[in-house]
């Protein structure tokens, strides 16, 4: 992923004003690892619950407003993250969901997913198995589960925005 700005996240807010996509509390984007993301994702420190993406796709940054479900979860079942799809524990996966854009939004529609609790799926995708380091097979694994991911995300974008693609 390229390095984004703050101006670029923030006037990249689909489903909030822009009034209030200047509130949200951005990460500290100096210490991002940009080659190593297909998104940015954060929660917000002062509201639980609520979380960003940020990706850069065909039509420019498109940033969403997740928030996360409060739901009695068993500790006993696992659950897969449907952007990176790993399979973890449930209390690691949760389900986010994001107001639509535009009027579809205002009426109060919305769509969610299964995400890694912390919203840190370009982390775990990167949690190789063990082979020799280096290895032609890890960095072929690496780069099918980024173009997944990337693939997966960008959807879920489209599907707030009601963009095809």
């Amino acid at each position: 992923m390229r390095e984004l700005t703050a101006e670029e996240i923030l006037a990249g807010f689909v489903n909030v004003d822009q009034d209030d996509a200047r509130r949200i509390p951005l990460p500290g984007l100096h210490e991002v690892v940009w080659a190593e993301r297909e998104f940015l994702g954060w929660r917000d420190p002062s509201l639980a619950g609520r979380g960003y993406l940020a990706v850069d796709g065909p039509d420019g940054v498109v940033a969403i407003v997740v928030r996360r479900a409060d739901a009695p979860r068993s500790r006993a079942v696992p659950a897969m993250c449907s952007l990176c799809h790993s399979t973890q524990p449930i209390a690691q996966v949760s389900l986010y969901s994001a107001v639509l854009a535009g009027q579809r939004g205002r009426d109060g529609s919305t769509v969610g997913t299964y995400i890694c609790d912390d919203l840190g799926c370009p982390h775990t995708i990167r949690m190789l198995p063990s082979t020799s380091p280096g290895s032609a097979v890890a960095g072929d694994l690496l780069a099918t589960r980024s173009a997944g991911l990337l693939d997966r995300v960008l959807r879920f974008s489209a599907s707030v925005t009601r963009r095809t693609g």
